[in-house]
């Protein structure tokens, strides 16, 4: 049905592809600021270069509520009421999963953004979403070399209690205890998203006694962590590896509060030298007369790969969006990626490094950019993680 509904459009050059975008920006503006700043560049370069087969991109944008349920009316406003071709975005991992289930469903295509969940390419995974940023999954193997390097056998984690960071740290610990068989977990704060009681969860930690810890805390929990943490004295000694945490729309705020010494996954845009890059901080200050944050990066790649993918298929129509982005090859800020055809996952991937401080401001140490090809299971693998019906 809703399918038709692309198809049964009069065939028109002019007439916009509609592209219908949610998220939370209201609870999560510090990212999604940003991120529709990149989506926005993204457009006005497609547009201005004479859109896809001379029609114009047309971004509708609305907010998802943060929740599970809001997301879902969104989209389905998105799809009957507006009549979008496509659907992208979300940022929380359990709202990504709302949606991508509603768009399994109703069969519309829909382009994961930003929610890092591995439910969304493997158990939960359907064929008409896809998604962008390195998951939970490989985040987490992207550290794991720095974290067995330590040598460290007493860690304490701490996580935002909700899907990703739940999935998070159960990834650490399997591939932790793989690596180091004789690893103890010592101390696990989960902590309500958004609203975390700094004073009692670093105590408990410390109270622990660990010499590593594992954080996958981000936003305003991050910076009240990190503040307790030196208010305290506590956890000097220990040995740090955190996700996302080098990313400036978390870290810039601490200023020279940064952690320096934590190793982290994270976005030295001031560091990189890749040409797409150069080339995209190059529009995105001329645009903006500011600096990217990782939310321009995947704001700016998801509409770079909706519009590769319809130009592929020459079409809107859901099942060829399917075909064509099985495989599809995109250039973006970090340089060329695909969308694989086993599990739907971008390759494209994160950067680690080591944070310090300078010039007043926390920045990441010899950042590396790791490739999520590298981190990612084989298509063999992926077989027995995705549901036998996709």
């Amino acid at each position: 049905m809703l399918a038709a509904m692309g198809a049964a459009r009069p065939s028109q050059a002019a007439d916009p592809i509609r592209i219908g975008e949610l998220n939370s920006y209201k609870s999560q503006p510090a990212f999604l600021g940003p991120y529709r700043q990149g989506m926005q560049l993204a457009v006005d370069e497609i547009n201005a270069a004479g859109g896809i087969d001379g029609r114009p991109l047309e971004l509708i944008s609305r907010d998802d509520g943060g929740n599970p349920g809001d997301a879902v009316r969104v989209a389905e406003e998105l799809v009957t009421r507006e009549r979008v071709d496509v659907l992208a975005g979300t940022f929380l991992s359990h709202v990504g999963l709302a949606v991508a289930g509603y768009a399994g469903k109703r069969k519309v295509f829909f382009l994961a953004a930003e929610p890092l969940t591995d439910k969304i390419t493997w158990s939960d995974g359907n064929r008409y979403t896809f998604r962008l940023r390195a998951s939970t999954y490989m985040q987490v193997a992207m550290l794991m070399p720095e974290a067995v390097a330590a040598k460290r056998k007493r860690w304490a984690l701490v996580y935002p209690n909700y899907e990703y960071g739940q999935s998070a740290a159960e990834t650490f610990k399997k591939l932790l205890k793989q690596a180091q068989p004789d690893v103890e977990f010592v101390a696990e704060q989960a902590t309500p998203l958004g609203k975390l009681d700094a004073g009692p969860v670093v105590q408990a930690i410390a109270d622990a006694r660990p010499d590593a810890v594992f954080n996958v805390l981000f936003g305003p929990d991050l910076a009240r962590f990190v503040r307790e943490i030196d208010n305290r004295g506590a956890l000097k000694d220990a040995f740090v590896v955190s996700l996302l945490s080098g990313e400036p729309e978390y870290l810039d705020p601490l200023k020279g509060e940064a952690p320096a010494g934590w190793v982290v996954t994270g976005y030295p845009w001031y560091a990189i030298d890749i040409p797409a890059h150069k080339a995209f901080l190059d529009a995105y200050r001329k645009a903006y007369d500011d600096y990217p944050r990782l939310g321009s990066v995947v704001g700016y790649a998801t509409i770079k790969s909706l519009a590769a993918g319809i130009a592929k298929a020459g079409s809107t129509d859901p099942e060829k969006l399917v075909e064509a982005f099985e495989g599809l090859e995109v250039v973006g800020p970090f340089g060329p990626f695909t969308y694989r055809a086993s599990d739907h996952q971008a390759t494209m991937g994160a950067f680690v490094g080591t944070l310090g401080v300078k010039d007043g401001g926390g920045v990441m140490l010899d950042p590396k950019y790791v490739d999520g090809l590298s981190v990612l299971p084989s298509d063999a693998e992926v077989k027995a993680l995705r549901p036998a019906s996709d």
